[in-house]
């Protein structure tokens, strides 16, 4: 067990013993279920600093950096540069999308990016044609599929997705696999959930409980391919694919990007709880025109979406250790699909809020945010990082990461651990955890020994 020393940092004798990871050699297969806005953007994107186009604006993993040792040593090396990540160039795209189409046409149909961006990587957008999609419309009520797979049963709808990833596995070196789709309708875990073999049996038998994503998810985790969920959807969360990931070495992590609203929520929400201030009400609401927005407009996906933004208040704030403050807290979200508004999204929050002597005070909050602009490096982050992940030994054979929590609204945790929601806290999860793969001391911030 280590133990904090007077230079702030956590002496760590075991950290010697750690088996770094190994390096990222070769190619990196992306696979991305979904190829719309977010998808796009990351693609297109990744293209365009490929190219000298643009910086890498919003990636952790890019752009931040990551201190070593004693503020007085200087030593603060870019992330990329400190951790063995694959590299940009070294990243291959595929993916399966319903409406068919090569990537130039889907990104022009997202309008996320403008004319001059998509125009001077048009060459490489048009040569990714995405894979005939597993889609089912009582999943996602608003959507029509029009690239979409056809089979006997769930079980060979997965098989076809592992004979794609099977060749696309003859292309590349090493492979991750993240959910970019629609949010689908609300499920909660039952029976077929509850071990690999019931779930497998579910497959076989067209078990209504089985979603698009968890086919998917179960497809890539039996080949042994890492896992993220963008979307609220219940998929890797649920103890059969657990199991299937522990078994088969492939990291697994939590759901729904956290982009906007919840973003601003895990800031705001730690400072008034640090702060010691109360609060009365939250209320939420979002205006968004994307397919986002059109998905959401059906009650059972926006139920989906609701579960995964309601729980990040309570987590936070923990209103059973303070009463006084937050016990009578009303949370309210609402999402409001406004054509009109595209994928530039407005999250709109009034806080009412207390003070000493319980004194009222209110906090208003419009962000005029564009949704894949902020989820596209978020995105690529987890796709390193759970790369990075699957090519560490002590990491690997855990299941769920939950040092990635800092990437979205529903953290993954072990069962019976409450999820940490605190984008502070969640950052420095995610440092330690690097620096403890790479044998370097923790940091806790104490600091004494600066004033000896």
């Amino acid at each position: 067990m280590s133990t904090p020393d007077a230079s702030g940092t956590n002496t760590a004798a075991s950290n010697n013993s750690v088996s770094k990871p190994q390096a990222a050699t070769g190619k990196l297969g992306v696979m991305i279920p979904g190829m719309g806005a977010v998808a796009t953007t990351l693609i297109a994107g990744v293209e365009a600093v490929r190219k000298g186009f643009a910086k890498p604006i919003g990636s952790l993993s890019q752009m931040g950096t990551i201190r070593l040792g004693k503020r007085t040593d200087a030593r603060s090396p870019l992330i990329k540069d400190f951790a063995p990540l694959a590299d940009l160039n070294d990243i291959v795209f595929t993916g399966w999308d319903i409406f068919g189409g090569d990537l130039y046409t889907a990104a022009k149909t997202a309008q996320v990016l403008d004319r001059d961006h998509l125009e001077q990587i048009r060459p490489f957008l048009e040569s990714i044609e995405p894979m005939p999609a597993v889609f089912d419309q009582h999943y996602v009520k608003r959507l029509s599929g029009k690239s979409v797979k056809t089979g006997r049963s769930k079980c060979d709808l997965a098989q076809q997705i592992r004979s794609d990833i099977q060749a696309f596995k003859q292309k590349t070196d090493r492979q991750v696999m993240i959910w970019c789709g629609s949010t689908e309708i609300f499920l909660e875990p039952t029976a077929v959930h509850q071990t690999l073999a019931a779930f497998e049996k579910g497959l076989v038998e067209e078990d209504p409980s089985i979603s698009p994503s968890q086919i998917y998810a179960y497809a890539a985790l039996k080949e042994g391919i890492p896992f993220a969920n963008g979307a609220p959807n219940l998929t890797v969360d649920v103890p059969a694919l657990i199991e299937l990931s522990k078994q088969m070495n492939a990291p697994i992590c939590g759901k729904d990007f956290k982009t906007g609203q919840t973003f601003i929520k895990t800031v705001l929400a730690p400072a008034f709880k640090t702060r010691m201030l109360g609060v009365s009400g939250w209320y939420s609401t979002n205006i968004l025109g994307n397919r986002d927005g059109e998905v959401l407009d059906d009650p059972e996906s926006f139920k989906t979406k609701e579960e995964s933004k309601l729980g990040v208040l309570d987590y936070i704030l923990q209103p059973e250790l303070y009463p006084d403050l937050y016990k009578d807290i009303y949370h309210k979200v609402r999402i409001n699909y406004y054509p009109p508004r595209g994928d530039n999204k407005e999250g709109w929050d009034n806080i009412d809020i207390f003070g000493w002597l319980g004194y009222p005070m209110q906090l208003k909050v419009d962000f005029l945010c564009r949704d894949s602009i902020l989820a596209a490096p978020l995105a690529l982050d987890l796709v390193l990082f759970l790369d990075l992940a699957a090519r560490t030994p002590s990491l690997r054979g855990l299941g769920i990461q939950e040092w990635l929590s800092f990437y979205f609204k529903a953290p993954q945790t072990a069962s019976g651990l409450y999820p940490e929601h605190d984008l502070f806290i969640q950052s420095m999860k995610l440092k330690n955890t690097l620096r403890h793969i790479m044998g370097e001391d923790l940091i806790t911030h104490l600091g004494l020994e600066y004033y000896d």
